[in-house]
């Protein structure tokens, strides 16, 4: 059986970590396509040992990435300045 799965990526620090948010599984690499393989071998080995169950318990079938922006306003006196 296949299953089309999504890999985000991105750097942290001197490594990269790679998840796949349908079964909320990670790795890490030093490259993108180390992270990217230990990922896919990460998911490959949680279907060779997971029983049915929990692969139906974990698989979320529709996620939905996109990109989106905020605006940020600088406030004058942040809550995390003011004295209690």
């Amino acid at each position: 059986m296949k299953y089309k799965l999504t890999a985000i990526i991105q750097k942290e620090d001197d490594m990269f970590v790679a998840l796949c948010p349908e079964l909320d599984i990670a790795s890490q690499g030093y490259t993108i396509e180390e992270a990217k393989k230990n990922l896919e071998e990460a998911v490959t080995l949680f279907f060779e040992c997971a029983s049915p169950k929990e692969i139906k318990e974990r698989l979320k079938e529709e996620i939905y990435i996109f990109p989106f922006e905020v605006s940020i306003v600088e406030a004058e006196n942040p809550f995390w300045q003011r004295s209690l």
